[in-house]
C-alpha cells in the first residue's frame, strides 16, 4: 500500500493537475482504495496533428491506467462536426465526418508511444461519440437539453463577449456543452480529465451524470502549458508548437527552438524525470544544457533512445560551430515578429513574393526547424540561427 500511496502522491503533486472538483481529498481517497474507476479524456479531432500540451493529458491518463483504472480515449467525431465554441469570438469551421475519422486515425498513431492500447489485461480503449449520438432520438435529445437553461449557457465568457460585440451565437454552438457533457453519461465514467478551458463543459457533464446515473463525477483539470512569460499557448501558427506527427530530428529541433522559460514546463509535463532532478539542472543558469536534456528525453519517449541520440548529435554538429558559420551576419529582431518581416531584414533585396515562395518550398528554417507558414509570427530567442536557402545563414539577436 505504501508504494501505491507514493505513486498517487507523485501524480497529484507533479504540477500537471491544477484543480479537482468537487474535492481533491475525496479523489485521492478513491485512488487509494481498491475500487477501480472509469476515466476518460475527450478530444475533438479538428486537425491532423497533436502537440505536447495534448500529449501530457494522455500521459496522465496512462498513469491512472497503470494504477488499475479503466481508461477511455474518446474522440468526438460527432462533436467535431459541431465545433466547440470555447474561447472563440466566431463559430468554428465544421468538419465532415470523413475528415474527423481520418484525423482520429492520425491521432491514435501519434499517442501510441505514450498510452497502452495493447495491454492484455487492462488496455486503454478508443471510443467515438457518434456511437451513441447517431442512435439518439429527437425525444431523447429534448430530454437531454431539458437539463440546462439558456441562462446557464450564457454564463460562458465567449458568449458574453459575442453578445457585447453583436456577434452571432449559432444554435449548434449553444448546445455543444450538452453534447460533450453527455459523453460522460454514455461512458458511465467516474472521472473526466480536461484542460482548464474545458471546465464548463466538464461540469455540464457532471450535472448530467448526476441526473442520468445518480452518481458524482470527478473533474480533473490540467494546465494548458502556456508560456509563463508571454501567456502563449502551443500553436503552429505562432511558431511555438512541438508536434507529435514529426520525425525525431524535427521534434528535437522544435524543442530546442522553444523559449528558455518553457524548459521546466516541458520537463514537468512531458517527461517523468523526478522533480528533484529537474531542480538540480539549474535551468536559469544552464538553459542550453537543460534544453538539450529535455529534447533528448521527449524524443526518446516518442521515437526511442537511438533516435534521440542521433537527433541530439545531428543538432550539436549543426549548431555548435561545425555546421553554422561563425561569421554569419547578425540581424536584430523583435522577440516576436512576422516571418516575412524577419526575412526582409536579412534579405532586403529579395521580393516579397520570392520570400513567400522560399517559405512554401521549405527553404527557411529557424534553429533547424522548417518554417512552414509564410504568415507565422516567430518567437525569437537571443542568438537564434536562421537559414534561408542553401547558403543564407543569419544569427538573430533580440533587440534590447
Amino acid at each position: 500500500m505504501k508504494e501505491k500511496e507514493k505513486r498517487v502522491e507523485e501524480i497529484l503533486s507533479r504540477g500537471i493537475i491544477q484543480n479537482i472538483l468537487p474535492s481533491a481529498e475525496e479523489f485521492k481517497k478513491r485512488l487509494l482504495s481498491d475500487e477501480p474507476m472509469r476515466f476518460y479524456i475527450g478530444a475533438d479531432p479538428t486537425s491532423n496533428a497533436l502537440h505536447l500540451s495534448h500529449a501530457k493529458n494522455f500521459m496522465l491518463l496512462e498513469e491512472f491506467r497503470q494504477l488499475g483504472h479503466k481508461v477511455f480515449v474518446l474522440f468526438g467525431d460527432l462533436t467535431a462536426c459541431i465545433g466547440d465554441p470555447s474561447d472563440r469570438n466566431s463559430a468554428r469551421s465544421r468538419l465532415t465526418r470523413e475528415q474527423a475519422r481520418k484525423n482520429v486515425e492520425d491521432w491514435v498513431r501519434q499517442i501510441r508511444p505514450i498510452i497502452n492500447f495493447d495491454d492484455p489485461v487492462n488496455p486503454a480503449e478508443v471510443v467515438l461519440n457518434s456511437t451513441w449520438f447517431d442512435k439518439m432520438s429527437v425525444t431523447e435529445l429534448i430530454d437531454l437539453l431539458s437539463n440546462s437553461t439558456v441562462q446557464r449557457m450564457l454564463e460562458r465568457d465567449m458568449f458574453q463577449r459575442r453578445l457585447e460585440e453583436s456577434r452571432p451565437i449559432h444554435l449548434h454552438e449553444f448546445i455543444y456543452p450538452m453534447f460533450q457533457g453527455f459523453d460522460s453519461v454514455a461512458l458511465d465514467v467516474d472521472v473526466e480529465i480536461c484542460g482548464l478551458d474545458q471546465t464548463f463543459n466538464a461540469l455540464t457533464g457532471r450535472t448530467l451524470v448526476r441526473r442520468f446515473k445518480n452518481k458524482e463525477k470527478f473533474v480533473v483539470c490540467v494546465n494548458l502549458m502556456e508560456n509563463p512569460v508571454t501567456g502563449e499557448l502551443m500553436s503552429k501558427s505562432n511558431g511555438t508548437g512541438v508536434f507529435l506527427n514529426t520525425d525525431a530530428q524535427t521534434m528535437f529541433g522544435q524543442i530546442m527552438a522553444l523559449p528558455d522559460e518553457m524548459i521546466e514546463l516541458i520537463l514537468i509535463n512531458n517527461t517523468r524525470v523526478p522533480l528533484e532532478q529537474i531542480k538540480a539542472l539549474d535551468i536559469q543558469n544552464n538553459p542550453r544544457d537543460a534544453k538539450l536534456f529535455a529534447a533528448s528525453e521527449v524524443v526518446r519517449i516518442f521515437h526511442g533512445q537511438a533516435a534521440a541520440d542521433s537527433a541530439k548529435q545531428t543538432f550539436l554538429d549543426t549548431f555548435s560551430g561545425k555546421g553554422f558559420p561563425e561569421d554569419a551576419p547578425v540581424v536584430e529582431t523583435e522577440r516576436q515578429e512576422k516571418v516575412l518581416s524577419i526575412l526582409h531584414r536579412c534579405k532586403a533585396d529579395v521580393s516579397n513574393s520570392d520570400l513567400r515562395r522560399l517559405v512554401r518550398q521549405g527553404a527557411v528554417s529557424l534553429n533547424g526547424v522548417k518554417v512552414e507558414d509564410e504568415n507565422a509570427t516567430l518567437t525569437i530567442e537571443n542568438e537564434s540561427h536562421l537559414k534561408i536557402g542553401k547558403r543564407g545563414f543569419f544569427l538573430l539577436k533580440v533587440r534590447v
